[in-house]
């Protein structure tokens, strides 16, 4: 499995801040819950990686 390989998979996305300070990414498919947390420094690295992954095709 890569990044270019498609999954028939559903799965929710939530984004938010937590009370601890930190940005969480929280994905849901299949019972299976992944919280993941960043510092707000990490978080904008990754917006900034979305960003550019969405001007290479668009």
């Amino acid at each position: 499995m890569g990044i270019n390989s498609e999954r028939d998979i559903e799965a929710n996305l939530q984004i938010g801040p937590t009370d601890q300070g930190m940005v969480r990414i929280f994905v849901e498919a299949n019972g299976v819950e992944i919280p993941m947390d960043f510092t707000p420094e990490e978080a904008l690295e990754i917006a900034e990686e979305i960003t550019a992954a969405a001007k290479v095709i668009g």
